[in-house]
């Protein structure tokens, strides 16, 4: 293994400020509520508007969009819920018996109040709304409460206002950062409380997320953009230069990474890279990410190269092979797999249908991404009778004196001396 190209700024540690700076937002937030909100909106953000977002408002903010844009995002809403369907589907309830009279299953229960996360960022994602709110809505929740920031003329861009409303949410509110996450789960006079919150967001957004699970459950913990295009012989430098910098212009703090078995395609490709910077306009992240984040390295064979993308686990492994599909399972660590070099990111990220949201910095070792399973409950039942009574129940008791449990033993007991 080689590097051609190392990333300038290993780490970003501003780990210890966020923590404080969150722990102090959420401990106000849930103290003093919306005054709190308001505040924080004030310094923070420089936004003095009310904090729901009320129909007139969505109703002006849609009408000022045109009919083609509002195809777009109806077109992501349908294919992102098309998908979440069919995930949903897989998740089939059952009830069997496991023994005479012993019956036990579990049933597919949707979570019923959700918060819905968007990041305003420095461009208005259309497809951010949909990814995170449609599958809440595919599961079958009965209130989605929707955030996002007042970045864009003093309230929420009027594309991402209407995915969010086309993807099912109930309640708007124009709000960003920590406060946003604080209000959710805690709940205050103006913004409903929800057992669940999902979405990506920057540091402040995913420390607030982690902070206050336990208290809530969250789908996962997303930090700025990953991608990993992992590149043979056979791949073409513009097309992998395009896609790192897709995923580059993102974040300052994006990382785009190539491994490549051929050292002349891995050269090619950061010339490519430099080349199309030349174009990108001056004030693009895309800059800072790649030459403090980006990386290129040279493996000595393709399972080395295999290797270091599932220890590297990244949010988006894009596979430029030759033969993609052939290999697809010996990579175990990513959030999602793109599998060939016409297979880009981008349509993922835009409208393919499979979430966006997905796991960073490392997390794809023991997680996925977003997906209509994070908004579900799979609960479990028994039904215990006849003779499943007597053979559980004197088991029970056994195990309990064993144990010295003397609660566990007399439940058991009784069911054995009605018997």
């Amino acid at each position: 293994m080689e590097f051609l190209k190392r990333a300038e700024i290993q780490e970003s540690d501003q780990s210890a400020d966020t923590e404080k700076i969150v722990k102090d937002i959420i401990s106000n937030v849930r103290s003093n509520g919306d005054e709190a909100v308001k505040k924080y909106e004030e310094t923070l953000s420089n936004s003095f508007r009310p904090l729901k977002v009320d129909e007139d408002e969505i109703e002006e903010s849609t009408n000022s969009l045109s009919p083609e844009i509002k195809t777009l995002i109806e077109r992501v809403v349908e294919r992102v819920s098309s998908f979440a369907e069919a995930q949903l589907e897989c998740l089939t309830p059952f009830e069997k018996e496991f023994g005479p009279g012993i019956r036990m299953g579990h049933k597919i229960i949707p979570i019923e109040k959700v918060g819905a996360y968007v990041p305003g960022g420095r461009f208005p994602l259309l497809s951010s709304g949909p990814m995170v709110v449609a599958p809440a809505k595919v599961a079958g929740a009965k209130q989605i409460v929707a955030c996002s920031p007042a970045n864009y003329k003093g309230g929420i861009h009027p594309a991402v206002l209407y995915g969010l409303k086309c993807s099912g949410a109930d309640h708007i509110y124009a709000i960003g950062g920590a406060q946003a996450i604080s209000a959710m789960a805690y709940g205050t006079e103006t913004i409903p409380e929800v057992d669940v919150i999902g979405g990506p967001g920057n540091r402040f957004v995913a420390e607030a997320k982690r902070q206050v699970f336990g208290k809530v459950g969250i789908d996962l913990i997303a930090g700025p953009s990953e991608i990993l295009v992992f590149a043979d012989e056979t791949a073409e430098p513009k097309k992998c230069a395009a896609d790192l910098l897709a995923q580059a212009e993102h974040d300052p703090n994006a990382r785009a990474l190539l491994v490549s078995t051929s050292r002349t395609i891995a050269t090619q490709t950061i010339e490519e890279v430099n080349t199309y910077l030349k174009e990108f306009s001056s004030d693009s992240p895309a800059h800072e990410s790649w030459i403090n984040m980006g990386e290129v390295i040279c493996a000595e064979s393709m399972n080395e190269g295999i290797r270091i993308c599932n220890e590297i686990a990244i949010e988006h492994l894009h596979l430029h092979l030759k033969d993609s599909r052939s290999i697809m399972d010996q990579f175990t660590n990513y959030g999602s797999i793109f599998l060939g070099a016409d297979s880009s990111v981008v349509f993922s990220d835009k409208v393919s249908g499979t979430n966006h949201t997905l796991p960073t910095q490392k997390a794809a070792r023991y997680t996925g991404g977003l997906w209509v399973g994070n908004y579900v409950k799979v609960a479990t039942h028994q039904e215990i009778t006849g003779e499943g009574i007597e053979y559980l129940a004197d088991h029970s008791t056994k195990q309990s004196n064993v144990e010295g449990l003397e609660g566990h033993h007399l439940s058991a007991a009784v069911r054995l001396s009605d018997m």
